[in-house]
This record gives C-alpha cells, sequence and structure tokens, in this order.
C-alpha cells in the first residue's frame, strides 16, 4: 500500500512540474498573436501620450501615463494578461522581477544587436506560455520624459516626474535603444 502512494505521489509531482515543449507551428502562432495584440496596445498607448503632448507637453504626458496607462494597458487585455518590464523602470510594478523577465530581457537585448532579426520571442514557464517584444525608443518625443535630464528633460517635466515616480530610473536614453518589453501571458 505504501509503494502505491508513493507512486501516486511521485507522478503527480512529475506531472504538476511537467511542461509541454511547444511545436515550432505553436510558436510561430504564439508570435503572431502576441506580435497583433503588443502593436495594438503600443498604438493605442502611443496615441494617447501623443495627445497629452500636443495638448501640454511632457508634463501633461507624465501625468496621462501616471494616472492612466496601467487602466488603459489593462481595459486592452481582455483574454491576456498585459504589461511592460524594463531594467530601468519608472514605475516600480514595471521592474524586472522575475528570472523569466531577466532571461528574456538578455535575449532581447542581444537581438538589438543584430538588425535582421526580430526583437520577440516566446518564452514558457511551466505550462505557462509568455510572449516578450522589444520597445525600443522610437520616437524624438519620447526624449522629452526619458532623455538626458540636463539637455532633453525640461526642468517642469523633471519635476512632475520626480513627484510621481520619487525612484525613476527611466531617463538618459537614445534613440534606439531597448527601453522595455512588452511582457504578454497567453492565455488559450
Amino acid at each position: 500500500m505504501k509503494r502505491i502512494f508513493f507512486i501516486t505521489v511521485g507522478l503527480l509531482l512529475v506531472s504538476c512540474n511537467h511542461s509541454r515543449k511547444l511545436t515550432e507551428t505553436e510558436i510561430a502562432n504564439y508570435l503572431t498573436l502576441g506580435d497583433s495584440i503588443a502593436t495594438q496596445t503600443q498604438k493605442v498607448l502611443l496615441m494617447n501620450v501623443s495627445a497629452k503632448m500636443k495638448e501640454g507637453g511632457a508634463v501633461h504626458a507624465v501625468d496621462f501615463c501616471s494616472e492612466k496607462a496601467v487602466f488603459l494597458t489593462d481595459s486592452l487585455s481582455n483574454k491576456h494578461h498585459i504589461q511592460r518590464v524594463s531594467n530601468k523602470n519608472r514605475n516600480p510594478n514595471n521592474a524586472i522581477s522575475s528570472e523569466l523577465d531577466k532571461k528574456a530581457w538578455d535575449e532581447i537585448s542581444t537581438l538589438m544587436g543584430d538588425s535582421s532579426k526580430e526583437k520577440h520571442l516566446i518564452l514558457q514557464e511551466g505550462n505557462e506560455v509568455y510572449y516578450y517584444k522589444a520597445i525600443p525608443l522610437g520616437m524624438p518625443t519620447c526624449l522629452a520624459c526619458h532623455g538626458n535630464p540636463q539637455a532633453e528633460i525640461t526642468p517642469e517635466a523633471l519635476q512632475i516626474i520626480s513627484q510621481k515616480y520619487p525612484n525613476d530610473k527611466a531617463t538618459n536614453y537614445k534613440m534606439g535603444e531597448l527601453r522595455g518589453l512588452w511582457k504578454i501571458k497567453i492565455n488559450e
């Protein structure tokens, strides 16, 4: 009887910790799905940030990002959990916090040096599937909040950034540099 118990417990432990390896077709499908979600989310976010920049410059953009960006992202994640992560985060909730995030950051950082490769990937953790995509600093207007504090960010913008994000690390970026990653938990 004891032997059957230990075999059953052993099988349960193996089955709970075993993740099925994704096929090449599944990976390709997840990359397509993740890219579609990330592209749409980034489009909506940038449209809103651009409108705030036109409305009142970097100060209004920082206000929007601190108060509405997370809710906007959450509203777009009907089925799949969407977030942004970075090694130089502004919002503490966007810090790289897991080994999987660190692995994705390292792999995509390497991909950033090769213009012929896509800057996204699929990673698994147990039975969970995650899509990661690079968020490079892509527009000169981004430097108004993420550039050099002495040359590109106005004192007014710096003041509101320090008020809303006292532990801000998201400055001194240059155009094209890796700013963060989209992280999307793919739910089937």
